[in-house]
């Protein structure tokens, strides 16, 4: 941790401004960054893909619920597992407040998980969520977009994750994927981002980025301090 000098007012006015242009720079190189992400080419889907939800069985078209623009994160929440992970849970808790404002700008929301939907709804009532939750249980999508893994991809050790081959972690790993439905029902797969490249949607962290001490995680321990909000304790 850096330890921070006690200075004049001036003196710290001065350090403030100057901090402020590096601000303001980031803010410049992000908008330049998110506009480059609209930018990139996309890909049609063309598999049916299928999943189970509290409505039933619904197809990703169905997803978009009437909306041209589809967001859904990749809920690391395998088959059997007692409970989903973590660092997933600690961005899902964020989705909640959003999905209104989101909605309103043409964008749906939807977490998807391997898990079956029984393992999904019993989860989600313990951490209090409304958002929709639907399974990829019996579907090739969460294989297709890279966030699950083949029995044979485990035993050879490595495996395909975001964008590079990589050592195995876990049969299910999290991610994000953004699509997009022309006026004439065609989807396209716009944009997918894997691990740490998900992060601006952890809005928590940008409070906790905010102070002196910060994120206090030592290097190869992120979010070794995140808990599901129902473990924190008083």
């Amino acid at each position: 941790m850096d330890v921070q000098r006690t200075v004049s007012r001036a003196e710290w006015l001065a350090a403030r401004r100057q901090h402020l242009q590096r601000e303001r720079e980031f803010l410049r190189l992000r908008d330049e960054l998110s506009a480059e992400r609209r930018s990139l080419p996309r890909v049609r889907v063309d598999k049916a893909y299928r999943f189970e939800g509290p409505d039933g069985i619904e197809t990703l078209d169905d997803l978009f619920a009437g909306r041209s623009q589809l967001i859904i994160y990749h809920f690391m929440f395998g088959p059997g597992w007692k409970e989903g992970c973590v660092g997933c849970s600690f961005l899902a808790d964020h989705i909640d407040g959003a999905r209104i404002h989101i909605e309103h700008r043409d964008i749906t929301l939807v977490v998807v998980a391997r898990a079956p939907l029984p393992q999904i709804e019993a989860f989600k009532e313990r951490m209090g969520w409304r958002f929709k939750w639907v399974s990829s249980f019996r579907s090739d999508f969460n294989y297709d977009y890279h966030v699950s893994f083949t029995r044979d991809a485990m035993i050879m050790g490595t495996v395909y994750y975001n964008y590079e081959m990589r050592e195995f972690a876990s049969e299910d790993l999290p991610g994000v994927s953004v699509f997009h439905k022309d006026p004439w029902g065609t989807v396209f797969h716009t944009y997918s981002a894997y691990g740490r490249d998900a992060e601006l949607l952890c809005g928590a962290y940008n409070y906790i980025d905010l102070t002196p001490l910060g994120r206090q995680e030592e290097e190869g321990h992120w979010q070794a301090w995140v808990r599901h909000h129902d473990r924190y304790g008083s």
